[in-house]
């Protein structure tokens, strides 16, 4: 874990081979991709800082708008049971937030997606039309 904790270990400032939905120079939103987690979206400050507060106003404004709008497009395009948002950082201490739809009969809810299995037997869901997804998230950022 020690590569994590500095900017030239850190996994969030190594960009390559992410599926990047949006980017500007403050952040970018990433489609996480994961098939257990449909829909499931990063959105991850460009530059490596550890806390939100380590930032100036305004980029801590347009970084919380940029992860309100994932889950505003998550929500039309998905209708999930609930939209989990997490800032955790203590595994990577680079600012981002995971953007995470939920189901009621989702495999671990209503516990978060790091926690145990609650029931092996859940419903598998597609991921979101990535062009719509696109298009959503642009079109409220721009």
């Amino acid at each position: 874990m020690e590569s994590a904790l500095n900017k030239n270990g850190c996994p969030l400032c190594q960009t390559t081979g992410e599926d990047v939905l949006f980017t500007n120079d403050l952040y970018r939103i990433i489609a996480v991709n994961d098939p257990a987690w449909p829909g499931f979206c990063r959105v991850i400050l460009n530059r490596h800082e550890a806390e939100m507060t380590d930032l100036p106003i305004e980029h801590r404004s347009a970084l919380m708008e940029a992860v309100c709008v994932v889950e505003s497009a998550l929500r039309k395009l998905m209708q999930p049971t609930k939209i989990n948002l997490a800032s955790l950082g203590n595994v990577v201490p680079h600012v981002h937030w995971h953007v995470i739809p939920r189901w009621a009969d989702d495999t671990h809810f209503p516990d978060p997606i790091w926690a145990p299995v609650r029931r092996a037997d859940a419903p598998m869901r597609q991921q979101p039309d990535r062009a719509a997804l696109v298009q959503e998230i642009t079109h409220d950022l721009t």
